[in-house]
């Protein structure tokens, strides 16, 4: 057996690591595409080497782009590589537009997709992110979900087939990374921060980028919080902040470069809270119990706010300085967000560690039917 698995973006690699990891235990022959969505080395290169993840077998170089360009660019390389490749899987990733390429290139020559990461739905159509779930999630003959919610998503949209609700393939990695962190120099000592007295905060999404107005406001809030604020700045973020004329390096911020994936993890693990429009780290702030203030309007991740620990502002100023004050007279009697009660292990909500193993498990066993 033989998979194709197509990668882009750092939250991809991430994923893609434990996976990787598994296919080969249960002898699962894998070749790896990189798009080159993200080629930023400390966004590309970086986590390759620090999460032990195999080199890629073809790197397709595609960079940035409007998304119909990138788009067409990486559905004009993958198709020539499933061509030329033998594969009887191709597996793809979360939500991003090599995701969707992915899918998309592998259903038109009628190889099947497998989704890691199948049913999130955050129902704004707005974000190219939920496009490309969607598109993928109906293009698959496998999905596996993170958790019973996406599992129900799934349902109510009519797709039952081929669903396995597997767990989290991001909290293997964290589970497994995170000693990895432990044993490299602290970043924390680094920056002069101690354990609980700084909060974590990444920008970069396009709807909190693209509007400079809003992404003034942004900077601003954290600007005037009271302890220091970590903000390692994404090159999108960095570019829309420049051609804004906006300062990061103010108040309370420190601006630093984009951090490395084993030194997110020590970040994220000793914040006093996290401000983010991320994904994937309002999840890594649930399985750490660190409060997360969310710059988004909605979330695909729904049990990070359903369990206490994470709240939704958008870039509203009173929400956002409600949420802080929350989170400074938390106390460890509960998650800041909820009740004690609503606090559930990260376990429960995301699966036991094993994800990876089970997918492995599953594609073994589906390609025998």
């Amino acid at each position: 057996m033989r998979v194709l698995t197509v990668v882009g973006a750092r939250p991809q690699f991430v994923k893609a690591a434990p996976v990787s990891r598994a296919l080969a235990a249960q002898g699962i022959a894998e070749a790896m595409v990189h798009t080159g969505q993200h080629y930023d080395r400390q966004l590309s290169d970086v986590f390759f080497e620090e999460l032990q993840l195999r080199k890629p077998d073809h790197h397709l170089g595609v960079g940035s782009a409007t998304h119909g360009v990138q788009t067409a660019r990486m559905l004009e390389g993958i198709e020539a590589i499933l061509l030329a490749e033998r594969c009887d899987w191709v597996l793809v990733y979360g939500d991003t537009n090599s995701t969707l390429a992915g899918a998309l290139a592998a259903a038109k020559i009628g190889i099947p997709v497998a989704h890691v990461e199948a049913g999130l739905r955050s129902f704004n159509r707005a974000m190219p992110e939920e496009i490309n779930r969607v598109v993928a999630d109906h293009l698959s003959a496998l999905l596996f979900c993170p958790t019973e919610a996406s599992a129900r998503n799934l349902a109510a949209e009519g797709i039952t087939r081929g669903v396995h609700r597997v767990g989290d393939v991001m909290y293997d990695s964290v589970l497994h990374c995170l000693r990895l962190a432990e044993q490299a120099p602290s970043p924390l000592a680094a920056l002069g921060l101690s354990e609980r007295g700084y909060c974590l905060a990444t920008i970069h999404r396009p709807a909190n980028t693209d509007d400079p107005e809003r992404l003034r406001g942004l900077i601003e809030l954290l600007a005037e919080l009271d302890a220091p604020v970590v903000l390692p700045l994404h090159p999108r973020t960095s570019k829309a902040l420049a051609a804004a004329g906006i300062a990061a390096a103010r108040g309370a911020i420190r601006a630093i470069e984009p951090a490395s994936y084993l030194q997110m993890l020590i970040l994220e693990r000793h914040a006093a809270a996290i401000i983010t429009d991320s994904g994937g780290i309002q999840k890594e702030a649930c399985f750490f119990g660190v409060p997360c203030i969310t710059l988004r309007p909605e979330t695909e991740w729904v049990e990070t706010v359903e369990c206490g620990w994470n709240t939704l502002v958008d870039a509203d100023p009173d929400r956002f300085r409600e949420a802080v004050a929350r989170v400074r007279d938390w106390r460890h009697e509960g998650p800041p967000f909820g009740t004690p009660a609503a606090l559930t292990p990260a376990r429960d909500l995301f699966g036991d560690g094993h994800a990876a193993e089970a997918i492995a498990a599953i594609l073994r066993s589906t390609s025998a039917v």
